[in-house]
């Protein structure tokens, strides 16, 4: 899925940021365009509000898009982003996804290490990280002819000459799509230092 969105959907890359670079570093501007542009296109938040509670340092949580994104780009997130709360700061812990790291305005970011990253992509060549900002309905995996997901497990009697070596295998017929390219925006960005 998440080689298929960074080959399909619509980029914007951010361009407000101050390292020089094309792409830059993520910004409040940039991210706020990608907010725009998907509240423009009717898009449906995934995620729904926190609501506030009366706790010392934390504050309420909009109803939010999904920020699919690589867990290096997480410093520049609390260092760089003006408003940036992190999940500590949410009034309540509750329906908070495992992969969730906080959140901007309508923005709530997902971060997994093994997250896009095109390498040495950048007119600098850095690496560009891919943060996939996903309304609901956007994007789905069909199964085709109804075959769904096979786990394939031999035991070593069935495997091989005197039965030494098992084997393991995957197979799938999936295919990934983009329902609505409107829904779907990949917001390029390179770290602030690398």
């Amino acid at each position: 899925m998440r080689d298929m969105m960074a080959a399909s959907a619509s980029s914007v890359d951010c361009v407000n940021g101050t390292n020089g670079d094309r792409p830059t570093e993520v910004s409040n501007v940039d991210l706020q365009s990608v907010i725009s542009t998907l509240l423009d296109n009717d898009t449906k938040c995934v995620l729904d509000n926190v609501e506030g509670a009366d706790k010392f340092g934390t504050g309420p949580v909009r109803n939010s898009f999904l920020a699919l994104c690589s867990t290096k780009l997480t410093s520049d997130f609390e260092e760089r982003l003006a408003g940036f709360r992190p999940v500590a700061e949410y009034p309540s812990q509750q329906g908070i996804l495992p992969s969730e790291y906080g959140t901007f305005k309508q923005l709530r970011f997902m971060v997994s290490s093994i997250g896009s990253v095109t390498p040495n992509a950048s007119n600098q060549g850095r690496n560009i990280y891919n943060i996939f900002c996903v309304g609901m309905e956007a994007v789905a995996a069909v199964e085709q002819a109804n075959y769904g997901n096979q786990f394939i497990y031999l035991d070593p009697r069935f495997s091989g000459p005197l039965a030494l070596n098992a084997s393991v295998g995957f197979k799938m017929a999936t295919a990934q799509q983009i329902l609505n390219d409107e829904w779907i925006i990949n917001c390029r960005a390179t770290l602030f230092n690398s």
